[in-house]
């Protein structure tokens, strides 16, 4: 049954703490996590995962939430953050446990609260950690007033902790996790075929061959696997270790005149399975950087005249998604939660003509750093006049042309008895296509965007990279880029939780230059009363203003 953490307790612990004990306290991260996060997590946001019915009371909501930003934030084991609640007085006081004597929750808890959570996503779409990310966001932009109409994005490859498999080591592990799971009588059956495998194993097996035996060795699979899914596939068809050798054959195989084939290495794609332990990790190289797993991509404010920057949106993809598609699908939701938003500064990755349209729509200006494709040796500038897009005006060096509409395109001719006397001709396409210049308004648009960058004043013109720095935050909780989890779910919530965890840093960081740790009002006013608890508790359920830390 769920039941809101709105009653603290009458007394705390830090009341029994040495006056200086309880001064230190006032300035550590955790008192500010505590009224900065914690007290604003929107327990109500969760209560679809909990029972109707009259029965044991949930787990406080907030205390799970915010155990699981700490946990991501200090880079804990789950077994690390058991022991810092139990024994660690800062840890509970971020946490709101009043009381030395209890523990709020177990591991499997926390585990469970996951797994709800994850089945709540599957059913409804909606990620509740990310929606908790979404109004803890809101309400610090609101309050410390950040200006959000000028934003910068960027994405870094992530990978899932998985091992590496070779292509033949993954066809028999994945093979192997079905036959474990088959029963004896059905095990019997296929024993023969498949005892070589089980007996070494998958990677003793894959050491045991030579280079030359390889191509048979697929071929053998093939049919194989060909054999054990008609054997099998009425009984196990909806075991996801079935599932899962059937995705690997039709990757992997094609059957050519009833004859299974292997295919070519370069026929596969980087959507194939990566590992039998995460169905959801792709395969990307990056300047010579591999990477099976995910991508981040994290939009946050960049406006010169905010004291500090918040991330606004953080979105977890395959990585073999390009930066323009996640771009052209977050924009709208970026929108929504910052309406105002004028200005985006990103890499030329997130070019693209889908953006292009996406943008000039919102009357967003996309400010980019580089542009995509071969760089033009003779610069033409595309502008539009205000007639609906019916006619441009076309420059080059030498020539500025007025275009004419074509069923498809626009064209425009210039005047090559003009060209001979330019120094560019032998470098110029328009001159070497007899003065003939074709485009269309995609064109126009990707030629504004490239010329958007010296459109602002020059101290806007260096804003993108900063946003660099916010990638290496993510990273930093890594091992050498590797998550510690699986699976696109589980990687989602390392974003949110880190997302939350970034924001409230800045906020505290530049509560302590600015030397606003706490209310000193309500911490005097709590010490006066102490023989009054019912005071104590009327102070301490007190709205928190979220620039006093």
């Amino acid at each position: 049954m769920f039941k809101e953490n709105n009653q603290l307790g009458l007394y705390s612990f830090e009341n029994e703490l040495p006056e200086v004990v309880r001064k230190r306290l006032d300035r550590t991260q955790e008192k500010s996590f505590y009224n900065l996060v914690f007290r604003n997590i929107n327990e109500r946001d969760y209560k679809a995962l909990f029972s109707d019915k009259a029965s044991r009371p949930n787990v406080p909501v907030n205390i799970l939430v915010g155990s699981l930003i700490l946990k991501e934030r200090k880079n804990w084991s789950f077994d690390e953050l058991m022991e810092q609640i139990m024994f660690d007085l800062r840890t509970k006081y971020a946490l709101g446990l009043t009381s030395l004597e209890t523990m709020p929750f177990s591991r499997a808890t926390l585990f469970n609260f996951q797994n709800r959570v994850q089945e709540y996503e599957s059913e409804t779409g909606i990620n509740l950690l990310e929606l908790t990310f979404d109004r803890l966001t809101a309400e610090q932009l609101a309050e410390l007033k950040i200006k959000t109409s000028i934003q910068r994005t960027d994405s870094t490859l992530i990978s899932a902790n998985i091992r590496r498999y070779g292509r033949v080591q993954l066809l028999v592990e994945t093979l192997l996790r079905l036959f474990r799971k088959l029963e004896k009588a059905d095990k019997e059956q296929l024993i023969a075929a498949i005892e070589p495998y089980s007996k070494q194993g998958s990677e003793k097996y894959i050491y045991s061959l030579n280079p030359g035996e390889l191509p048979h060795e697929l071929e053998k699979l093939g049919k194989l696997y060909h054999r054990v899914l008609e054997e099998v596939k009425d009984k196990y068809s909806k075991t996801p270790e079935f599932r899962m050798l059937d995705r690997v054959y039709k990757e992997h195989f094609i059957v050519v005149e009833g004859n299974v084939t292997a295919k070519a290495n370069e026929e596969l794609g980087s959507n194939i399975l990566q590992s039998p332990d995460d169905e959801d990790a792709t395969f990307r190289k990056k300047r010579k950087e591999e990477s099976r797993g995910y991508t981040i991509n994290a939009t946050e404010t960049a406006h010169p005249d905010n004291e500090v920057q918040l991330l606004t949106d953080v979105a977890v993809n395959k990585n073999n998604i390009d930066d323009s598609v996640i771009l052209e699908k977050r924009i709208d939701r970026i929108t929504v939660k910052t309406p105002d938003l004028e200005e985006i500064h990103t890499d030329g990755g997130y070019g693209s003509q889908a953006v292009d349209k996406k943008m000039s729509e919102k009357t967003i200006t996309q400010i980019t750093t580089a542009v995509r494709g071969k760089k033009k040796s003779v610069e033409i500038i595309i502008e539009q006049p205000c007639d609906n897009g019916q006619k441009y005006t076309v420059k080059c060096p030498l020539q500025t042309i007025e275009s004419e509409k074509t069923k498809t395109r626009h064209k425009a001719i210039f005047d090559t008895d003009k060209c001979k006397g330019c120094l560019l001709k032998a470098e110029c396409t328009i001159y070497k296509s007899s003065g003939r210049y074709y485009f269309t308004h995609a064109d126009y648009l990707k030629n504004e965007r490239a010329r958007n960058i010296l459109k602002i004043p020059p101290e806007r013109r260096k804003l993108r990279p900063n946003v660099e720095a916010v990638m290496r935050e993510f990273k930093t909780k890594t091992r050498a880029g590797k998550l510690k989890v699986r699976g696109m779910f589980k990687a989602s919530l390392f974003a949110y939780l880190m997302a939350i965890s970034i924001n409230f840093g800045r906020i505290y960081r530049l509560n302590s230059q600015n030397g606003n740790f706490y209310y000193p009002l309500l911490l005097y006013l709590e010490r006066i009363t102490y023989p009054f608890s019912f005071l104590i508790f009327l102070n301490r359920n007190k709205e928190c203003k979220l620039k006093w830390a």
